[in-house]
């Protein structure tokens, strides 16, 4: 019998142990988080009789002779349509970089102008006189009747342009912001 209670005595100081040790818990987290409730709140530098003022939950374009109201942060369209739309930009090219892509470019361009004239427009064919001026990594957007083309140059930079029955342009650029020499599909 002494050992049976002795063992459920030591269940029970055990017991006893583990809510102590579940209350110490529950006590040190109601601290804490009563702690960041009030480590939020901070003192206030304003003075006693200025009125708080309300934080913006909102984006609101600037209209010039248009009071915004207070609960707006103001922000201007115009230059958000403009930075939305850098991905299209392309970084500067260096001059020996654009010098080793001229070459290239002008086979390119003969060879289009080529395939413009004969009427056998098609992507397989401007990729093809693309890879036959010595050029991969080529990206192509278009049908039958327009492509759009571009490709790593030699040394950098990017060759690229469009090819239609109405329209040739071969240029030399940077690559652009969003990578690549093209921006991709659905931009």
């Amino acid at each position: 019998m002494d050992r049976l209670w002795f063992h459920e005595g030591m269940t029970r100081i055990r017991g006893d142990r583990s809510r102590g040790t579940r209350l110490l818990l529950v006590i040190a987290t109601t601290m804490l988080l009563a702690g960041c409730a009030t480590a939020t709140t901070g003192l206030s530098t304003a003075s006693p009789t200025a009125s708080p003022s309300p934080t913006p939950t909102a984006a609101c374009p600037q209209v010039e002779g248009v009071e915004l109201p207070a609960d707006c942060a103001p922000y201007d369209p115009e230059n958000a349509m403009a930075q939305n739309d850098r991905y299209r930009d392309r970084v500067d090219l260096t001059e020996a970089s654009r010098t080793a892509a001229e070459r290239p470019a002008t086979d390119i361009r003969t060879a289009l102008e080529a395939l413009r004239a004969s009427g056998d427009l098609s992507v397989d064919a401007v990729e093809d006189a693309i890879s036959d001026a010595g050029l991969s990594d080529i990206q192509i957007i278009g049908d039958d009747r327009a492509v759009a083309f571009g490709v790593a140059a030699p040394e950098g930079g990017c060759i690229f342009g469009e090819v239609s029955a109405d329209v040739l342009t071969v240029e030399v650029g940077g690559i652009i912001m969003d990578g690549g020499c093209l921006p991709a599909v659905g931009h």
